[in-house]
């Protein structure tokens, strides 16, 4: 796993964040899949750096690798939501 990227039970409820900010993975792909650049996300929240972001990006990445799509898998997923 990327040293940018940790997991602590204590923080956002275990969620993976970037480097124990409070600043959860999905919170940063949530604001670019809603069309924030990368550098509106960097004017906001001085204290991320670019290669936060890239991180949070290689993270998801490694996470959407799958060898097949089972679609009822999907659904049944606690992490899936529509």
């Amino acid at each position: 796993m990327n040293d940018r990227i940790t997991i602590d039970a204590t923080i956002c409820h275990g969620k993976p964040c970037i480097r124990g900010l409070r600043y959860p993975v999905e919170t940063l792909l949530e604001w670019l899949a809603g069309g924030m650049s990368i550098e509106d996300i960097l004017a906001d929240y001085e204290d991320l750096e670019r290669e936060d972001i890239l991180a949070a990006l290689s993270f998801a990445a490694q996470l959407a690798h799958v060898k097949r799509y089972e679609s009822f898998a999907l659904v049944a997923s606690p992490y899936f939501h529509h």
